[in-house]
C-alpha cells in the first residue's frame, strides 16, 4: 500500500504529483476540493508505531538514519490521511551538523554544552555545507519515492530560536541572556543572527533540492518579542531566508507560537503562508497577517483531549473563521501533544475533510 491510500481505502483526493495536491493548491490560494490537513509533531511520540521504532534511539541519532527518517514521516500519513507529510527531524540538526556540541535530552529539549556569548563563540559557526547533512538528501529522496502525490514539507529553525539555543544553552521561560545580548551588544546580535541566516537557508536548500514541496520556518519563541523589537531585531534574518529560497518556487510557510502580535510583521517576511495559534481567531489572524497569503491554523492542540462532540465544535470554530479566506490549511496552533489520542487525529482529519468537501 502506498503513503497515498488509507488503511479504510477512503480516497485522498491526492493526484499523480504533488504540485496538485490538495496542500499546495491551499498553499497557492488556488481552489480546493477540501480543505487540506496536517499536523505540526504529526510524526512523533503520540504514536505506538513511532515509540516502537524509536525505542533505544537518541533523538538526534534517529534523525541522521535515512532509513528511519522514512518510516517515521510515514506513520502519519498511512494513519491519518493528513494532505501533507513533515519531514521527521530537528531544529538543532543543522548546529549538531556544523559541530556544535549539543544533545536533546529527554523531557528536557535541545542543550548547548558551551553557550554563545562572545565574539569569539560566534566563530564556532562555520557555514554549513550541503555534505554536512548528505542523510538528509538520501532520506527526502526516499521519501518523496515513496509519498508519490503526497507532498513533503521540510523544514527549519528560524534565527531567532536557534539562536535564542545557543545563547541560552538550552530551553528558557524567559530568554534573559539572549534579550541581554540582543540589548546589550546589538552588533554582536545582529551578526550571529545573519550567520544563523545562512546555515537555515542552507538546510533548506538542501531540503528543496533532494525534492520537497515545501517548507516551514519554525520561530518557536518569537512569541517572546515585543513586535518592535521582533521588526528591528529578528525581522531581517528571517526574511534574509525566504529570500534566498525564494528562486525555488516552493511554498514558504512561516510559524511561531504566541505570536499574535507579531503577525502583521511575520506575513512581511516573504512567506507565502503564515500560521496562527490558538490564541487568535483565523479571520482576525488573516487582517493582521495582510492579503496575499494563504493562512494555516489553528486547533488548540489540548482540544484533542476532549469528547469527540467537542472537537468537532471547535474544528467547525475554526472553519467558520476560515470561511472566505484565500487558503486555509487546517493545522493545529503548535504541536501534537505527546499523549493525544491518535484516533483522535484521524477522527478529525475526516471531520474537516467532510466538512468542507464542495458539493
Amino acid at each position: 500500500m502506498s503513503a497515498n491510500d488509507r488503511a479504510t481505502g477512503q480516497p485522498t483526493d491526492l493526484q499523480d504529483h504533488p504540485r496538485d495536491s490538495v496542500f499546495l493548491r491551499a498553499c497557492r490560494r488556488e481552489s480546493v476540493p477540501h480543505t487540506p490537513v496536517w499536523f505540526m509533531r504529526q510524526a512523533g511520540r503520540s504514536l505506538p508505531e513511532y515509540r516502537k521504532v524509536r525505542q533505544g534511539i537518541a533523538m538526534l541519532d534517529s534523525c541522521m538514519r535515512p532509513d528511519l527518517v522514512t518510516e517515521i514521516t510515514l506513520q502519519p500519513v498511512r494513519r491519518h490521511g493528513v494532505d501533507a507529510a513533515i519531514y521527521f527531524s530537528d531544529i538543532v540538526v543543522p548546529l549538531k551538523a556544523i559541530g556544535i556540541d549539543l544533545d536533546i535530552k529527554p523531557g528536557v529539549g535541545p542543550v548547548v554544552e558551551t553557550p554563545v556569548r562572545s565574539r569569539a563563540d560566534l566563530e564556532r559557526l562555520r557555514p554549513l555545507e550541503p555534505g554536512d547533512v548528505d542523510y538528509v538528501t538520501e532520506a527526502v529522496r526516499l521519501l518523496t519515492r515513496e509519498l508519490g502525490g503526497t507532498p513533503l514539507i521540510g523544514f527549519a529553525g528560524a534565527p531567532f530560536t536557534l539562536a535564542s539555543y545557543l545563547v541560552e544553552g538550552g530551553p528558557s521561560r524567559n530568554h534573559e541572556h539572549t534579550k541581554a545580548m540582543m540589548y546589550g551588544d546589538p552588533e554582536l546580535w545582529a551578526a550571529l543572527l545573519d550567520r544563523l541566516a545562512d546555515i537555515t537557508a542552507v538546510f533548506l536548500k538542501v531540503q528543496i533540492e533532494a525534492g520537497v514541496s515545501a517548507v516551514q520556518l519554525f520561530d518557536s519563541w518569537a512569541g517572546a518579542l515585543a513586535p518592535a523589537d521582533y521588526r528591528r531585531s529578528v525581522l531581517p534574518a528571517s526574511a534574509k531566508v525566504f529570500e534566498a529560497v525564494a528562486g525555488y518556487g516552493v511554498p514558504r510557510i512561516h510559524f511561531g507560537v504566541g505570536t499574535g502580535e507579531l503577525l502583521g510583521a511575520m506575513g512581511e517576511a516573504g512567506a507565502d503562508v503564515v500560521g496562527a495559534d490558538w490564541r487568535v481567531p483565523l479571520d482576525e489572524a488573516a487582517r493582521r497577517i495582510g492579503a496575499g497569503k494563504a493562512v494555516q491554523g489553528n486547533l488548540d492542540p489540548a482540544v484533542l483531549f476532549a469528547p469527540r462532540e467537542a472537537v468537532e465544535v471547535q474544528a467547525r470554530r475554526v472553519l467558520d473563521a476560515a470561511h472566505g479566506l484565500d487558503g486555509h490549511i487546517f493545522n493545529l496552533g503548535h504541536g501534537v501533544l505527546p499523549e493525544t489520542d491518535p484516533d483522535a487525529l484521524t477522527r478529525l482529519v475526516d471531520y474537516v475533510h467532510e466538512q468542507t468537501a464542495a458539493g
